[in-house]
């Protein structure tokens, strides 16, 4: 049985690996074709090259579950084209048996994108952002449309680039009084957290006096707030490059403030229900070769696949953005298809059964 268990297992993690290796090389040549077409200044096809290597583990966490579905396919498919899995079940080894070596199987992919997206993803779009931004604005690094805008009291901030080493680059400060009046601007090169504070340097001051404009130059100088590099770092992201933990501390904070978080809980359930929608896929795929796909051949499992991963993800993609509009939980909206995927699979193998 271990030998069977072993081969089994084999055949699918090679098509998943071939699966996968394919999806993410149509990825990344649209992902080079677009980036080459904004190099300038520092930014550099070298930069460019590694900006998609920063982005690659995002890219392959968002397509191991369809590669589990299409490598499934393709793994089992070829075993029930030689008719192997005819002689296993001829042997003694139920469906069941067949099925859950498949999963135990994928389990090795859906851990691996568990570590991704938990330790890798949020340190690695962040750096390529911040790279990207840092070489795309050149010397012109501290007027780029893009950034991060934040508020403390009347205190407004813009911030163009954040790095997750606690180092900023271009923040912009307006200062006003209780009667929303602007006081004060000011523009820093970069700063950097020491602790419990931020030291700005290189800072251009403005003040807004009733009669003139006076302005102001600071080698360096001591910023107290409460933004730290790893709120920062949360703000920075979409929510879909954050950690579980991440976005579960920062959806409750935003529900505690009474502000909109639909949006970070929507990312959370997606993310912690990944691996089971993962398995749901494997699921159908192992139901399908089994079932109305026993007898076709490769060309048409892999279309099949195809089809049904691009069907599940549009309906993803739909539900997802409704919840945030009509005002439904975003848990309704990620678990409807994975309960969908589940259900059909089970009913599919108890009738190949």
């Amino acid at each position: 049985m271990r030998k069977l268990n072993r081969y089994i297992a084999s055949s699918v993690i090679v098509s998943v690996l071939i699966a996968l290796l394919v999806m993410l090389s149509l990825d990344l040549t649209g992902a080079l074709i677009d980036e080459v077409a904004t190099i300038e200044g520092q930014y550099t096809y070298a930069e460019v090259l590694i900006y998609l290597a920063l982005t690659l583990p995002r890219r392959i966490y968002e397509y191991i579950p369809f590669s589990s579905l299409v490598g499934c396919l393709v793994g089992l498919g070829l075993l029930a084209s030689s008719s192997e899995l005819t002689v296993m079940r001829a042997a003694g080894v139920s469906v069941k048996r067949i099925a859950w070596m498949t999963l135990r199987a994928s389990l090795l992919f859906i851990f691996f994108a568990a570590f991704l997206g938990e330790f890798v993803i949020p340190y690695s779009d962040q750096m390529a952002d911040s790279r990207r931004a840092l070489a795309q604005g050149d010397a012109q690094i501290f007027q780029a449309k893009s950034g991060l805008w934040s508020h403390e009291g009347d205190d407004f901030i813009h911030v163009n680039v954040v790095l997750p080493n606690g180092k900023l680059y271009g923040i912009t400060r307006y200062q006003f009084d209780a009667k929303g009046k602007l006081e004060e601007s000011s523009f820093t090169e970069q700063a950097i957290f020491l602790g419990d504070y931020w030291r700005e340097e290189s800072v251009e001051v403005t003040l807004f006096h009733d009669d003139r404009v006076e302005k102001k130059y600071q080698e360096s100088r001591s910023w107290q707030t409460s933004l730290t590099p790893s709120l920062l770092n949360v703000l920075v992201l979409d929510p879909e490059a954050l950690s579980i933990q991440s976005l579960y501390a920062y959806a409750s904070y935003l529900d505690e403030q009474s502000r909109k978080s639909g949006r970070y809980w929507l990312a959370f359930w997606q993310k912690t229900l990944q691996p089971l929608v993962t398995a749901s896929l494997v699921l159908i795929a192992i139901s399908f070769v089994f079932g109305p796909l026993r007898q076709v051949t490769l060309g048409q499992r892999v279309f099949t696949g195809l089809v049904f991963g691009i069907v599940f993800r549009t309906a993803q993609d739909l539900l997802g953005p409704a919840s945030l509009v009509f005002g439904f939980s975003p848990f309704i909206a990620v678990v409807v298809p994975l309960l969908f995927c589940l259900g059909l699979g089970f009913i599919m193998l108890r009738r190949a059964n």
